[in-house]
């Protein structure tokens, strides 16, 4: 029986494949795999005690698939501001207007050296807003942008915590842990305005999750992260714990937090109108495209091949008088 167990671990093991393999044998960097993972690109699934690991099967998917390992590397390609311009066809100051008016969510952000947040958009997700969006990208700033702009001077925090919030409600395991997921973005005094129970709270607060890996050295640093992390506007903080209050009825109902064994489940709060969000229209939070290639500095990402013709097939599709493709703006 010892050796059958054996066996049968083996063969599991086997199937399952270590998060580091994983990146390997997918040819991505350990940063291109964690915004794989983000994306719902690489599936990955429970192992043990709070572990994850990629199934064998979830990798030969990719490995089979048409255009491996470039195909994959372009849906994970990320631009910061010179490079999505550039993509864009627009100056730099304008892209920065875009995105602080919250036309595209960032999908990541990195502290250069000199503690500066720099954030990065995947480039598919520049490419939709320019194919859906294209008034917006010559001529006079639009009214609604201005007026985006006037009340929110810059979104793109915000855009980018909503992002991550529906990514990791996405791949939460149970009613506790989905209720964990907008307890991460409140500071400790709406998180007790909304938890009053000291032992709820105490277990939310040990199964939220982080919505970045970053791990800055310098306290500057770390206070600058921890502000990105957590909600500011009054009316996107309501809604966090709107979602919050929602989704402890929804725990509470199937089984009450340690050492609230017994009690009864508080009602459910009436919903308030969600947060307002730019007066633009939003991108939906999608796989799109990253860099493929080799270590990035300074946190940017490698361009993939055929970037080039890309950007140029792009240019021509919107110059005056031409048609654009079919094809146009799509992945390369």
């Amino acid at each position: 029986m010892t050796a059958v167990r054996q066996e049968r671990a083996r063969k599991s093991t086997e199937l399952k494949v270590p998060l580091r393999r994983a990146a390997r044998e997918l040819g991505l960097t350990p940063r291109e795999f964690e915004l794989a993972v983000q994306l719902g690109e690489v599936r990955t699934c429970a192992w043990g005690q709070d572990g994850r690991r990629v199934a064998r099967e979830e990798i030969e998917r990719h490995r089979s698939s048409e255009g491996f390992p470039e195909a994959l590397r372009t849906r994970l390609w990320v631009v910061g501001t010179s490079d999505g311009a550039e993509l864009l066809g627009i100056s730099p100051a304008r892209f920065t207007r875009l995105a602080r008016g919250g036309c595209f969510a960032p999908v990541r952000f990195y502290m250069n050296r000199y503690r500066v947040v720099v954030w990065q958009y995947l480039a598919t997700d520049l490419v939709e807003f320019a194919d859906r969006s294209p008034e917006m990208l010559a001529g006079r700033t639009p009214v609604l942008l201005r007026e985006a702009l006037e009340k929110h001077p810059d979104r793109r925090a915000r855009s980018w915590r909503a992002r991550r919030i529906d990514q990791l409600r996405a791949g939460a395991e149970g009613p506790w842990e989905r209720a964990a997921v907008p307890a991460a973005v409140l500071d400790p005094g709406d998180l007790a305005r909304a938890v009053p129970d000291p032992d709820e709270r105490a277990y939310l607060i040990a199964l939220r999750p982080a919505l970045t890996q970053a791990r800055p050295e310098t306290a500057a640093a770390r206070d600058a992260v921890g502000e990105l992390v957590t909600a500011e506007d009054p009316d996107e903080v309501e809604w966090h714990l709107h979602c919050l209050r929602a989704a402890l009825a929804e725990a509470r109902a199937q089984r009450p937090a340690p050492g609230r064994e017994g009690r009864h489940a508080d009602p459910v709060p009436e919903t308030p109108a969600a947060p307002a969000g730019p007066l633009l229209p939003e991108p939906q939070a999608e796989p799109a495209e990253q860099a493929p290639g080799a270590a990035c500095r300074d946190g940017q990402a490698r361009r993939p091949r055929g970037w080039r013709a890309w950007l140029r097939a792009r240019k021509g599709a919107r110059a005056p008088g031409r048609t654009a493709p079919a094809t146009a703006g799509r992945r390369p």
